[in-house]
């Protein structure tokens, strides 16, 4: 059966494209099924051409789920709550919901219980982020200044006394605050810390 080869496939999720290659059909065949296959439960459609096995759901880590999120919106990066809770700054955890930072478009995608949400931002806003283990996040001091920004226009709402500010590395968060505008560093500075 074919579904049993897909099994050699080990990467958590994959293309269309892989499964041609590893069944050893046309693009095109392999698209068909994987279409039929997630209608049959077997595979889960992460958006049109990519997938993973339903079975695996349940089994993925961290990781994964942060690398499936870079995938679903290319480009986009590891922000806001999510990743001040990933750095054990926030108090507050967000299972099943993933938050990142895009330069397209702001929308959502609904993978079973995980929920990836992408905020848009300005295109000279994105950066101060760092690739580890195969996945975009942001530092934490770049975390924080995007959810500050985002506040500040009234975009974005979270649990100020959930933050741990003596987790941030004030130097690195004076030089990231220079890309953003007054507003954002004035909601900063009143609400949580003070830029010299």
């Amino acid at each position: 059966m074919n579904y049993e080869r897909l099994l050699q496939i080990e990467k958590p999720f994959f293309s269309h494209e892989e499964v041609a290659h590893a069944l050893n059909i046309q693009p095109a065949s392999a698209a068909v099924l994987c279409s039929r296959y997630a209608k049959k439960g077997l595979l889960t459609r992460l958006k049109r051409g990519l997938y993973l096995r339903t079975e695996t759901l349940r089994y993925l880590e961290q990781t994964d789920i942060f690398r499936i999120a870079n995938f679903l919106q290319v480009p986009s990066y590891i922000s806001l709550l999510t990743a001040l809770s990933f750095y054990g700054i926030s108090t507050q955890v967000q299972r099943g919901f993933i938050e990142c930072i895009a330069v397209k478009r702001t929308r959502a995608f609904q993978v079973r219980e995980f929920s990836f949400h992408y905020v848009k931002i300005k295109p000279d806003l994105y950066g101060g982020f760092v690739k580890r283990e195969g996945y975009f996040i942001a530092l934490p001091e770049k975390a924080i200044l995007d959810a500050c920004y985002l506040a500040s226009a009234g975009r974005y709402a979270f649990d100020i006394p959930s933050l741990d500010f003596t987790k941030f590395n004030k130097k690195v968060l004076t030089e990231l605050s220079v890309m953003y505008p007054l507003k954002t560093i004035k909601y900063l500075e009143r609400h949580y810390a003070k830029i010299k």
